[in-house]
């Protein structure tokens, strides 16, 4: 039996007595006081205290019931701890053990099993993975860990000692995960491991564990800032906004052999020295909700540093802030100060439910001179849908296409957007190119802006 249906019939059983044992009490109370005081006639209070009684165990017994109910201890279909239950749970584990890990299992393809073969059978490939965990643990002389469902096909369990410890076991299991099926269904399935070297607060943790499998499943994810713990990255983070320690780098965009405008990179420079990359403080920007206060200062400082240049910047604005008020209000009153040109770029994704909403957005900030982007198109589905309904200036295609292999395999693809983009006057951009044999298939192709290191180098921005 797993640990989570033990925990799940004990917290049962211990209900049940604590509904049950008082209400003897009662009762047991109440007979007794009958016979002593009115063993041979039964006087009127009898029937009173009779119906309190009644009335007291009633209530008792719906309270109990009710909130009962209302604690949740295993999930209905894996029957592991649901993930408010395994939260608390291993809060209290790695609060009274010096040395924990915590290991996440991934079915990487849950949703596509979910579509192809139904949700019955997506909910039996997560009862049968579960089996499959406790037995390849048990394998190992391990038994009775807490184990929970966080989401979707994503497990996580925990082992007393640290992640040195469970590696090697780890890496055996995604081995063996290569031959692990449900009847005729194929499972992916990933790991990840993590231990309190890293950080003692479970919500760190998990969320290293989910940095950890991405990283494995993208390498070009990695981060230049991992030796850092996440207390210390939000405070470097929340105190470089404060102060605008930003290093500001630019580089060139090319149109033929001019240079037409400069795209605008940020790193947070600490107090320390310490350097701290994209990668690194946007995901800290977005859990605290800093993303307002962000590029705020960053336009603030791109404005002061060339508030007497002729240059035009492109810069990166995150979703949040185009469509807040507070940003809004404060970007039309530095662009009026300013009188500069800029472009700010919208990734992609961020905008397809909202196409009027943005629309509006962008027609209010145009006439204060600024241009708009969208960033990788061609790579999610709703490319036509912003080059239909927005009123853009640029698109610019993925890196996916920056190399002379994929453009010359997707040739058609970015032909395509390329010459939808031309008939609506809407420029087209493609960086990160870094030699010849593609800048070539590029200016073939007619893509309109070349960005890369085979044209500029970054370069510090300076005032």
């Amino acid at each position: 039996m797993l640990l989570p249906q033990t925990k799940e019939r004990e917290y049962r059983f211990k209900l049940a007595l604590r509904i049950g044992l008082p209400i003897f009490a009662l009762i047991l109370a109440f007979i007794s006081h009958t016979l002593i005081k009115n063993y041979q006639n039964l006087h009127s209070s009898f029937y009173i205290e009779a119906v309190l009684i009644i009335l007291i165990s009633i209530y008792f017994i719906f309270y109990l019931i009710y909130n009962g109910f209302s604690v949740k201890i295993t999930d209905d279909v894996t029957k592991t701890f649901t993930r408010e239950y395994l939260y608390n749970y291993l809060t209290q584990e790695i609060k009274d053990k010096k040395e924990y890990t915590l290991i996440l299992i991934s079915i990487n393809n849950l949703n596509d099993i979910n579509n192809l073969y139904g949700i019955k059978n997506g909910d039996r490939v997560l009862r049968e993975a579960v089996e499959w965990i406790v037995e390849q643990l048990k394998r190992e002389g391990i038994e009775n860990f807490p184990l929970g469902h966080i989401k979707g096909g994503d497990f996580i369990l925990g082992l007393k000692g640290l992640k040195t410890k469970y590696t090697t076991l780890l890496e055996l299991m995604c081995l063996k995960a290569n031959e692990f099926k449900v009847g005729d269904i194929e499972v992916k399935i990933s790991g990840a491991i993590t231990d309190t070297s890293y950080s003692r607060e479970i919500d760190y943790l998990i969320e290293n564990l989910f940095e950890t499998i991405e990283k494995k499943r993208n390498p070009k994810l990695s981060d230049k800032n991992e030796n850092i713990s996440p207390n210390e990255l939000e405070s470097l983070v929340i105190s470089a906004i404060a102060k605008r320690d930003f290093i500001l780098m630019s580089q060139d965009i090319f149109e033929d052999k001019a240079v037409q405008f400069h795209e605008c990179f940020v790193k947070i420079k600490t107090q320390s020295g310490k350097v701290i990359f994209p990668k690194s403080y946007l995901k800290v920007i977005n859990k605290l909700g800093l993303g307002i206060e962000f590029d705020l200062a960053v336009l603030e400082t791109v404005l002061h540093y060339h508030r007497n240049s002729s240059k035009r910047f492109a810069i990166n604005v995150l979703p949040t802030s185009i469509r807040n008020e507070k940003f809004l209000s404060r970007a039309k009153e530095l662009l009026k100060e300013n009188k500069s040109e800029l472009m700010f770029v919208l990734f992609e994704m961020e905008y397809y439910s909202h196409t009027s909403r943005y629309n509006a957005i962008i027609q209010s900030l145009k006439k204060y001179g600024v241009s708009f982007a969208i960033d990788r198109v061609a790579s999610i589905h709703t490319s036509f849908l912003y080059l239909r309904e927005l009123d853009i200036d640029v698109i610019r295609f993925d890196t996916y296409y920056s190399r002379k292999e994929k453009l010359e395999k997707n040739r058609s693809i970015i032909e395509g957007f390329n010459l939808i983009a031309h008939e609506k006057g809407i420029k087209s951009w493609i960086k990160n190119i870094e030699d010849e044999d593609t800048f070539l298939v590029v200016k073939e192709i007619g893509i309109d802006f070349v960005q890369g290191k085979y044209l500029s180098n970054l370069e510090e921005m300076k005032e």
